[in-house]
């Protein structure tokens, strides 16, 4: 091994120094903060589990994966194989299903923590190589109506524009859509299903009428800033008065979440929307913020496994990925004053300033310079003065 090896780091992980701390630090405690205000209790579920217990309840919403991409090693003391998470919404789904069966319902719970994968999202040596991200989300366990919907939309977007996030927008979805249509109203084929999802997805109107999905070809230009976008999809219901009855429903909920949201964020709609949200229910989300490249978060409704096989749970939540947001308030992250505290300083003075909220940095020896030491005041007649 190269002697420079030791200095180096894993692809996809990095340090943060203390001005990108500082603004994680901050920024985190800003949205838990908005969360607990909201009535999410925290918890803090372990780093690594049993690979089967974790992988089994990530294929139960759909992320098999996101099990795949599970780091992976042998517990000497078990003999079993663990995992470290790679997602920790299939934990909190765990606790509710077993620690927290007996809670009442709705169960309102909040995170935040460290997940690792083994390839960055870009799949390694992709855009995006991060390999270690802080997750931070809510979940409101038993209950995935309209009224949970917009109650964790309009959390997500206070987190974030507490924690420093600006231009905020979301995108919403619907991401059954094509399964309660094709199954009604505008019926396809089992063959045909998958291939119309994809080319919804894709946005492509030649493959979407190659695959079967010509009736589907109007919900491609029903995307968009929101309110011409569910006018859009209003003409779409009032033309096939069949689906009225699904769609009826499906749009009055959008507006319903959009009055929730007011004026707090930009909304777009792009009902058929799939990607990333290969398991929610009939509700997602995506969030994006200004300076910040690509989605900041996701949410929606889904079903967390029950503790008894083939049982389940209604649930919405949402994830956030803040580390590109926290990346960029840290260029702006401001520079914290210090007090330095000389040699034979007074110590009930300082600790009744640090008690204020000062900062303090004692000199170990005459050769400290305060300055050198980033610090701003200096502790003198048991008052902080200016340098």
């Amino acid at each position: 091994m190269d002697t420079t090896d030791f200095n180096l780091l894993p692809e996809g992980l990095e340090d943060k120094l203390p001005r990108a701390a500082a603004a994680a630090t901050r920024a985190t405690r800003a949205m838990m903060d908005v969360l607990d205000a909201h009535g999410y209790a925290r918890v803090q579920p372990p780093m690594i589990e049993f690979e089967q217990s974790l992988a089994s309840r990530m294929a139960g919403i759909g992320q098999s994966h996101g099990a795949r991409r599970m780091f992976r090693f042998v517990d000497p003391a078990s003999l079993r194989t663990l995992a470290l998470r790679s997602d920790i919404t299939p934990q909190l789904g765990r606790l509710a299903a077993t620690r927290l069966a007996g809670a009442s319902r709705p169960l309102r719970l909040c995170y935040a923590g460290q997940v690792l994968t083994i390839k960055g999202a870009g799949g390694g040596g992709g855009l995006d190589p991060t390999r270690e991200r802080l997750q931070l989300g809510a979940e409101l366990i038993g209950n995935d109506s309209v009224a949970a919907a917009a109650e964790l939309v309009a959390v997500a977007i206070e987190a974030l524009a507490q924690a420093g996030a600006t231009g905020i927008s979301v995108d919403f979805t619907l991401p059954d859509l094509v399964d309660a249509l094709s199954s009604g109203p505008l019926p396809l084929a089992e063959a045909q299903i998958d291939a119309v999802r994809r080319e919804l997805d894709a946005k492509d109107a030649g493959a979407l009428v190659s695959a079967g999905g010509e009736a589907y070809l109007p919900l491609l230009y029903a995307t968009g800033p929101f309110d011409s976008a569910i006018a859009r999809l209003e003409a779409f219901a009032a033309s096939f008065p069949a689906s009225q009855h699904i769609l009826a429903a499906r749009i009055a909920a959008l507006r319903e979440i959009a009055a929730r949201v007011g004026t707090a964020a930009r909304l777009t709609l792009d009902p058929t929307e799939r990607h990333g949200f290969e398991y929610q229910s009939w509700f997602g989300f995506t969030l994006y913020a200004d300076g910040v490249r690509g989605a900041v978060g996701r949410g929606g409704t889904y079903a967390i496994l029950g503790k008894q096989p083939g049982s389940s749970e209604p649930a919405t939540g949402f994830s956030l990925y803040p580390d590109p947001l926290i990346d960029a308030l840290s260029a702006a992250e401001p520079a914290r004053e210090a007090l330095f505290l000389p040699l034979g300083h007074d110590s009930a003075a300082a600790a009744q300033l640090r008690a204020l909220g000062w900062r303090t940095v004692a000199a170990l020896s005459p050769a400290d310079a305060p300055v050198a030491l980033g610090c701003t005041h200096i502790l003198k007649d048991g008052a902080a003065l200016p340098l």
